[in-house]
């Protein structure tokens, strides 16, 4: 039995107000000892605003926070509490100095001794593979370099909490990728209680042991990763993690476990506890929709399975976005290979299939059924 981690963080009714328009509302958020919780959301979320309030950044208009059962503010003093983490914005941010005096900068505020500031620094530096940049100028540095120094330079004092504000989104795909390998192993090694906000879903999947979406200033679901994945609250959520079709549907009839929805004219089984009248949104990953040719597949008597054409083909690099219309809107992806295999173009013929397992389902009453 997995012993229960004490909160680090507590927010309580956390409301920030703007120009009299509520742009933060989170009744309740506890967050864990060694717990790397992931917050995505759109571009004006709210996601930053909140990091910002939980840094002590931004004064709330409502409620409060608590750091280890301890008032901000009032049981702890706002600087006390703000030297007990470090954040990473977006911008690095680096002392017009070397690498060296930069990942030291925090060490030498809190009077370490020089030969145990080297230490520390030697040992940050390697973590983040830069040694070689050590007097180095700041200026002189490339983006990832100096993303790189700005995070070591985090690490270097040991915070008790990491706020990440979407550090890594103005890096080319493959410097960001060898960097968040890199913040990935650090973070597991060092079990850092993290709070990273991203609008990128791989990043998000990649780092958290939890996930929280948000929109419009509220966190619509929080959980572990994989229930978040797997089991949308609602179709923000369903496309904000990945499921690229989302079709609205009615009940028409129940067998056991499953159920048949009537969407734009098609018949889709389901599996669920949505009863016969009641509104569903039926959520589908791209990657879940099989795709077939005509000369190969008997769409007749099969389940799920649909007659449709090629609308347009999107190539994404090793594989392909393929948007079919088979009197339902569908996106699938193929790899290369078998795009080629099954010459297909704009206009071919196919025959779709999805799997009533693969189909999770929203009920419109505000209860959740998925597919197993």
């Amino acid at each position: 039995m997995n012993p229960v981690r004490p909160p680090v963080f507590e927010a309580r009714n956390l409301q920030v107000i703007k120009g009299g328009s509520l742009i933060l509302d989170v009744p309740s958020l506890v967050i864990s000892e060694g717990e790397i919780l992931v917050l995505i959301g759109p571009n004006g979320a709210g996601k930053s605003t909140l990091l910002q309030t939980l840094a002590a950044l931004q004064t709330p208009s409502r409620g409060e926070i608590l750091f280890r059962g301890q008032k901000i503010g009032a049981d702890v003093p706002v600087l006390q509490y703000r030297r007990r983490l470090a954040m990473i914005l977006q911008e690095p941010l680096l002392f017009d100095t070397t690498v060296y005096h930069n990942v030291a900068s925090g060490l030498k505020i809190r009077g370490m001794k020089r030969n145990e500031i080297d230490a520390i620094v030697a040992n940050t530096l390697d973590r983040f593979r830069i040694t070689h940049l050590k007097n180095r100028s700041a200026r002189t540095l490339s983006g990832g370099e100096a993303r790189r120094t700005s995070i070591a330079r985090a690490f270097a004092t040991n915070p008790e909490i990491l706020l990440l504000d979407e550090p890594f989104s103005a890096l080319d795909p493959m410097i960001r990728e060898t960097l968040i390998e890199d913040l990935e192993k650090v973070l597991h090694e060092t079990r850092i209680t993290t709070i990273f906000v991203t609008h990128d879903r791989m990043e998000a999947l990649r780092l958290a042991s939890r996930l929280g979406v948000m929109n419009a200033g509220k966190i619509l679901q929080i959980d572990l990763t994989s229930e978040v994945l797997h089991r949308p609250a609602n179709e923000f959520v369903a496309s904000l993690v990945g499921f690229e079709t989302i079709l609205g549907g009615e009940v028409i009839r129940r067998d056991n476990e499953t159920f048949v929805a009537s969407v734009s004219g098609r018949e889709i089984e389901a599996i669920g506890d949505a009863v016969v009248g009641e509104k569903v949104s039926l959520c589908i990953r791209p990657e879940n929709v099989t795709l077939l040719t005509t000369a190969s597949a008997n769409p007749r008597n099969a389940i799920n399975a649909f007659e449709g054409t090629v609308e347009k083909v999107t190539h994404m690099g090793s594989f392909r976005k393929v948007q079919l219309n088979c009197g339902l809107q569908l996106n699938t992806y193929i790899t290369n290979n078998s795009f080629e295999a099954l010459s297909l173009s704009k206009g071919t013929k196919v025959v779709v299939s999805l799997r009533p397992t693969d189909i999770h389902v929203v009920r419109q009453k505000g209860r959740l059924s998925f597919g197993t």
